[in-house]
């Protein structure tokens, strides 16, 4: 359990000058907005960097007095309403500029068009769509390996346990996210995104894309404690419906005094269902698709290939608390923004990462191409799938899987798998009622065409 802030102190330096005059120097020391390292800490940590001879709770009053002159007001929240604020942090303004440089659709664009292979890089980056989903399940509680999940969203496979169909659902829900990212936001589709994610799952507890009408739903930590009572279901739909005229205002028009930026609003409104909770279960996936979501509208589909429930179920508990540190400290957003640009930032890094691996993965396929004789053999949707399978991204293929990827037609994907097969560079399998693809051990590889 984290220790909540004290009651607040309307002026601290009045109460500091009658009954601390001595001590009016440490005390506006200790009164900034950030730390020496630039982090936004919450009570639950400053307490134990106040010097012990101040009363800790007039020093946290002089921490709030210098960050309220900092603090905005972004929208209400809850019944009774509550004013939401928050202020930029360096953490906010590293993750905003990466993922400016390097997320939009036009960076995507430009990083393909560099190295003129674009289908191939679209397919090895194609892996990384499914890797919210896997991660996503996972922080809830799915206890399937990201390998197994992997296969199970490669082959299409039908689902046999509640883990495996939480997994498929989180990935149509991403998919549904993506596909209405032209559309204006609604209670419709936020009940659409929770039905096409829940739905078959255990439908008993999910209640598929019906909101909440009963108090009964509580977030509880590790130990059974309840850590957020969500606002009533009374008015539920009410305070959506002002969340949503929120969220369809344009925030950055150059007329607006009221800027944020697009990643900025996507964490807020991620913060929002999460905060509400307003279905029986399934609030956290719907919460997170809804980030994906907006950031996907406003033009940033590098988000497609940057998955940050991989990084959240590293540190749940974390994750956990940087919710509890605005509920229990008069609704400052600032500690959940941070954490998640946090996040951001590092799966932002990974993404380059990933980027900088496909490039040289497809320069030094090429190279090996060229050197065996190979380029001229193969068409180049067989370069791509082979260069996939070299990689390791995919492991297993089938026509379906190609088709789709490829965007091609369905003879075509075939075409492309039983040719790599006749020039021994796969070997293909059945598996139930369908053929499915996979790479011969590069060792008989090279010993075939080098």
């Amino acid at each position: 359990m984290i220790k909540s802030p004290p009651k607040p102190i309307g002026n601290p330096y009045s109460r500091i000058v009658t009954e601390h005059k001595d001590q009016i120097g440490a005390y506006v020391e200790v009164g900034q907005v950030l730390d020496s390292q630039g982090r936004y800490l919450p009570f639950d940590k400053m307490r134990f960097r106040f010097p012990k001879e101040l009363d800790h709770a007039l020093a946290w009053a002089v921490v709030k007095f210098a960050r309220n002159k900092q603090l905005a007001p972004v929208i209400n929240l809850g019944q009774p309403p509550q004013v939401c604020r928050f202020l930029y942090t360096p953490a906010m303004h590293i993750a905003v500029s990466a993922c400016d440089q390097n997320t939009t659709t036009a960076a995507l664009e430009w990083m393909c068009s560099k190295i003129g292979e674009s289908k191939q890089l679209q397919y090895l980056l194609n892996d990384l769509v499914e890797d919210e989903a896997i991660s996503s399940s996972q922080l809830e509680g799915a206890a399937t390996t990201t390998k197994v999940a992997k296969e199970l969203l490669g082959r299409k496979r039908g689902p046999r346990t509640p883990d495996e169909k939480m997994i498929i659902g989180n990935f149509k829900m991403m998919q549904h996210a993506w596909e209405c990212r032209d559309r204006d936001l609604s209670l419709k589709l936020i009940t659409d995104l929770h039905q096409v994610g829940v739905e078959g799952i255990d439908d008993e507890r999910y209640y598929p894309g019906v909101f909440r009408n009963d108090d009964n739903v509580v977030v509880e930590d590790g130990e059974g404690n309840i850590v957020h009572q969500p606002p009533p279901a009374e008015q539920l739909e009410a305070r959506l419906s002002k969340v949503i005229e929120w969220v369809n205002t344009n925030h950055t028009d150059i007329n607006n005094q009221n800027y944020i930026h697009p990643m900025i609003k996507a964490i807020i409104l991620h913060f929002i269902i999460g905060y509400e909770h307003p279905f029986h279960d399934g609030n956290g996936r719907v919460a997170r698709s809804l980030f994906y979501w907006y950031l996907f509208k406003k033009g940033f589909g590098g988000f497609r290939y940057i998955a940050i429930s991989t990084l959240l179920k590293i540190a749940p508990i974390k994750y956990g608390k940087s919710y509890l540190y605005t509920e229990t400290d008069e609704m400052d957003l600032t500690y959940f923004i941070d954490y998640q640009c946090r996040v951001i930032a590092r799966a932002i890094r990974q993404f380059k990462k990933n980027y900088d691996n496909a490039v040289a993965s497809i320069d030094a396929f090429n190279t090996f191409l060229y050197e065996s004789g190979l380029f001229g053999k193969l068409s180049e949707k067989q370069r791509v799938v082979f260069n996939v399978a070299r990689s390791g991204n995919s492991k297993f293929f089938t026509v379906n899987n190609v088709k789709e990827n490829l965007n091609c037609a369905y003879n075509t994907a075939s075409t492309v798998l039983n040719g790599l097969v006749d020039l021994k560079l796969f070997r293909k399998a059945k598996q139930g009622n369908e053929w499915v693809y996979s790479m011969i051990e590069p060792k008989q590889i090279l010993k075939t065409w080098t």
